[in-house]
This record gives structure tokens, sequence and C-alpha cells, in this order.
């Protein structure tokens, strides 16, 4: 166990530096912005597009994981309507909230701790959680707020859904890389070292840029936000390990990246979403932010289970 904590504590130790550079002001909002940017659509989409090129593009699709990400994540999100509603939310609200419950920091802390962490046959695992996270769920709430706000769903509303998926830079990196391991082409050494030199910045620079965030974040709606953190890293990997392991019967290496990946804290994409619509930025900013907090404790306790398991 301490060994697992020893070998998470570096990744964490970054996000405190973000957190602690943005504190002191060295590191003002605007930069954090410019940062995540250049991490979001260059260094992270580096970093997917040689991952994806080099996976076993033959073994990538196993429908028992999809199935079982898909049911055990459903499952949690349906509790966490329910509990919204419950509370006499407005059917935009609980759908944030269910959303806040579901959808881990993948991309920006979960692509480069898991691979590290679990080995390099974590990496198809980790895509398909982040695909399923990026273009299903971030679907479903879009479409709630939406449907929610003018009392139906239009192609006005899916077009544009549909073009901001595809234009997504992660979406992009991945079905490119993807594409390109299924042509079976080669990679030129200086491609290569091109993709590992840019995805090499997306480590440090997307932990950096989450501690960064945070620094402006405070902590508001405090028993909403704790629900809603609480959700996301015990009920979160509870409800997939079930699926994974009880229902599915998914490979145990591959169950046990996916219950890694859904024990991470709430992603901040989450908080854009909820800022972009208006619908419960600050809850979704404090669970973000306790969530994160409480991780540093929490996933070593997942790592080791799943790699002892």
């Amino acid at each position: 166990m301490l060994e697992i904590f020893l070998k998470t504590l570096p990744f964490f130790l970054l996000i405190g530096t973000g957190w602690l550079a943005g504190r002191v002001g060295l590191f003002p909002q605007e930069a954090t912005a410019w940062l995540t940017k250049f991490v979001f659509y260059f260094a992270l989409s580096a970093m997917l597009f040689r991952f994806a090129a080099t996976v076993d593009i033959d073994r990538l699709f196993d429908p028992a994981f999809v199935l079982a990400y898909l049911c055990g994540t459903l499952a949690l999100w349906v509790v966490a309507m329910a509990v919204g509603r419950w509370r006499r939310l407005p059917l935009a609200e609980a759908g944030m909230e269910a959303h806040s419950a579901i959808t881990g920091n993948t991309g920006f802390l979960g692509v480069p701790m898991l691979v590290v962490l679990l080995g390099q046959q974590a990496i198809g695992p980790v895509l398909m959680v982040l695909t399923i996270d990026l273009v299903l769920f971030s679907t479903v709430i879009t479409l709630i707020v939406t449907g929610a706000r003018q009392g139906r769903i239009t192609a006005a509303t899916i077009l544009p859904l549909a073009r901001g998926i595809a234009a997504n830079p992660m979406i992009v990196s991945m079905v490119a890389g993807l594409v390109w391991a299924r042509l079976h082409l080669p990679m030129p050494a200086p491609l290569d070292e091109f993709l590992s030199l840019l995805g090499g910045a997306a480590t440090p620079g997307a932990l950096f840029a989450i501690g960064a965030s945070l620094a402006g974040r405070s902590a508001e709606r405090l028993g909403p936000a704790l629900w809603l953190s609480g959700a996301k890293l015990f009920l979160h990997p509870l409800a997939v390990g079930v699926a994974a392991l009880a229902l599915f019967h998914v490979d145990p290496f591959a169950a046990g990246v996916m219950i890694a990946a859904a024990s991470l804290p709430v992603a901040g994409n989450v908080y854009i979403l909820a800022q972009h619509f208006g619908v419960a930025p600050h809850r979704v900013s404090t669970a973000i932010l306790i969530s994160t907090a409480a991780s540093i404790a929490t996933v070593p306790v997942v790592i080791h289970w799943i790699t002892k398991g």
C-alpha cells in the first residue's frame, strides 16, 4: 500500500504545485487557461495519437468491457438523477449532478497516470473509458439541459453537438491514431520522437493545470458537493466493479483499469459545461475541488486493491 501511495504521490504533488502557484499569484487564471489549451490541443492530443497508433486494434474493442462500464455507470447515473429529483431540483440541475457523479478526470489525470502505474497494456481500456465519457455521456447531459430548456430536442440541437464532438481534439487524435493502427502504417522515427517529446509535456502540463485551476475555486454548496464527491470516488468504482466482475466477467486486468478510471475525481470539463449552460456551476466546482483533494488518499487504495487482487 505504501509503495502504491509513493508511486501516485508525484502526480498529486504536481497538482499541488500548480495549486500553490495559482494560490500565491505566480500563475494567474489567464495563464491556466492558456496552459490548458496547450495541453488539450497539442500535448495530450499527441500522447493520445501515439498511444492509439500503437495499440493492438484487434483487441481494443471488447463488448463485455463496454457493456460493463455502461451498465455500472448508468446505474449510478440513475441513482444520482433520482437523488437530485428527490431534492426537488429542476431536471437540468439533477442531470448536471448526475453527470458530475459519473465523469472522471480520465483525460488530464487518468491517461498519464494509469498508463504509467499500470503499464502500456492499460492504454486500450483507458481509451475506451475516455471515448464513452466524451461521446456518450457528454451528449446525454447536453441533450438533457437543452431539452429541459426548450421543451424538445431538434436537429438544430443535435447538429452543433455532433460537430462539437467531431472537432474535439482528444476524439480526433484517438480516431486518427486508431486509423493509423488499423492500416498498420509504420511510425517513422522522427515522427515518433516528435510525438514523444510533445506528448511528454502532457503529464506535467495537465497536472499543473488541474492544480492551478483549483486555486481559483472556493468551497460553496458543501452538502451537495460532498455527496457528488463521495458518489464519484466510491460509488462509481463500486458500480462498475460489480458490473465488470460479477455480471459481465470482464478480463481481470481490463476490469481493474476500468475500476481505477472510475475512481478518478470529477473532471474539470464538467465545470466547463456547467458554466456554459449556467447550471449548478458552484456545486460542480466544489465537487471538483473536494474530490480531487480526497483522491490523493482514495485513488492509491483502489490501485493497490486492483494490483493485488
